[in-house]
């Protein structure tokens, strides 16, 4: 039973969700059969790659940052695709940490890794624009030998 966790930026453009839904799909579709997705569930890569993983018949756990992450990081305007997709999820997992912070991030992002088998980046390859960002996820996940499919559809775009 393959276990994909993923990263991914959270800024991507409106126009280039549905390109990175339909790669992530394609990306997906051989682990069908007993798949499970390991997401943080941000905004962006995070929860286009959840509603991949249903597209596909699997399942997905969520690993919060943060008590706050809800209350504090989810805009108004994302927050009822969060809690959509949340009470979806097979099991929800919640950092020790009170506060949503870089460390949070990263912690998370950490855990994720320690529970996969493999890794799908949404990731423009740019550097990270910070401790637990997008390339520093991947370059932990690459250096614990976990595999990486980077995933950036053309027209994929950034905000």
């Amino acid at each position: 039973m393959p276990r994909i966790g993923i990263t991914g930026h959270s800024n991507l453009t409106a126009a280039s969700a549905p390109r990175v839904r339909e790669a992530l799909v394609a990306e997906l579709s051989p682990y069908r059969e007993g798949l499970t997705g390991v997401t943080c569930l941000a905004r962006g890569a995070d929860q286009i790659f959840a509603r991949a993983v249903l597209d596909v018949g699997g399942a997905f756990e969520v690993v919060l940052p943060a008590a706050d992450y809800r209350d504090r990081k989810v805009k108004p305007d994302n927050a009822a695709e969060f809690d959509e997709l949340i009470g979806t999820a097979s099991k929800v997992h919640t950092m020790p940490f009170e506060e949503s912070s870089r460390d949070s991030y990263m912690a998370a992002s950490e855990h994720v890794l320690s529970s996969v088998d493999a890794m799908l980046a949404v990731w423009d390859g740019r550097p990270s624009g910070g401790y637990g960002g997008t390339g520093a996820v991947v370059q932990a996940a690459r250096e614990r030998g976990i595999p990486v499919t980077v995933v950036w559809p053309d027209g994929a775009e950034r905000e």
